[in-house]
């Protein structure tokens, strides 16, 4: 993450007040926008004084739309370092994976393998996979990262049925859909995803290095190939606040 710095001149190409036909907190948010489009990340943006005296509004006012702007991933705050311009936010396509994605960006994925583990499926997660209860399976977790930034814990499972030897491969180096393709041909289809936002449990705040009332964006997914079989069941938590989300679908 860039670290912050000052820039005095950032106020000058800002209007000197606000239009009065015009609610103020609109026009604050405006102008943090502004700024957060033109400024480098890592730039300190002014403080709420000096904007609340600079447009004649209240500090609370100001406070509200900075919020507003941190909380869309715009602006981030440091203890004691104020509120500056945050990086721009990667995004994931649900349709491929999050290497495919962050390479397609020129941001170097990463990844730390947390857990590793077979186990037989019981029978909620053999319907899940669609696999006999009894079925060896992959229990996956890892720390992904982009640029070396921690994005999400990804916790998945997969059937060691349709992928004999995948409990062998190093996947804290190699790409999980990489190794799908190249060793069992498999081609990513549709994706099944159910999308929600909530708090993460205090250990995937640790984790992730985020405040646990941060909001995360909870991922529950059972992505298919091509030819319709279940790839993996699993259970993703991405920052809300350094990564999005995108969605494609053909409408009918």
């Amino acid at each position: 993450m860039a670290r912050p710095r000052n820039n005095p001149g950032e106020l000058a190409e800002l209007p000197t007040a606000l239009r009065p036909d015009r609610p103020k907190g609109d026009q604050i948010r405006e102008i943090l926008h502004t700024l957060t489009r033109s400024l480098a990340a890592g730039t300190v943006l002014p403080s709420e004084r000096v904007l609340a005296e600079r447009f004649g509004v209240a500090r609370m006012t100001v406070r509200q739309e900075v919020d507003r702007v941190v909380a869309e991933g715009l602006a981030a705050r440091r203890p004691g370092g104020g509120t500056f311009v945050a990086e721009p936010r990667p995004a994931r396509m649900l349709t491929s994976s999050f290497s495919q994605d962050m390479r397609a960006r020129g941001i170097t994925p990463g990844a730390k393998v947390l857990e590793h583990r077979v186990a037989t499926a019981g029978p909620e997660l053999a319907r899940e996979l669609e696999e006999p209860v009894g079925t060896p399976v992959l229990h996956l977790v890892r720390l992904r990262t982009a640029d070396g930034e921690p994005m999400a814990v990804e916790r998945t499972a997969l059937s060691l049925r349709r992928y004999p030897g995948l409990d062998e491969l190093d996947l804290s180096e190699l790409s999980l859909y990489d190794s799908l393709a190249s060793r069992w041909g498999v081609t990513l289809g549709m994706v099944s995803a159910s999308i929600v936002a909530g708090p993460p449990d205090p250990s995937d705040a640790e984790l992730l290095g985020i405040e646990p009332t941060c909001p995360c964006l909870i991922i529950t997914s059972a992505p298919r190939t091509a030819h319709g079989e279940v790839i993996e069941f699993g259970r993703s938590i991405y920052r809300s606040d350094r990564y999005d989300i995108t969605v494609a679908y053909r409408a009918t």
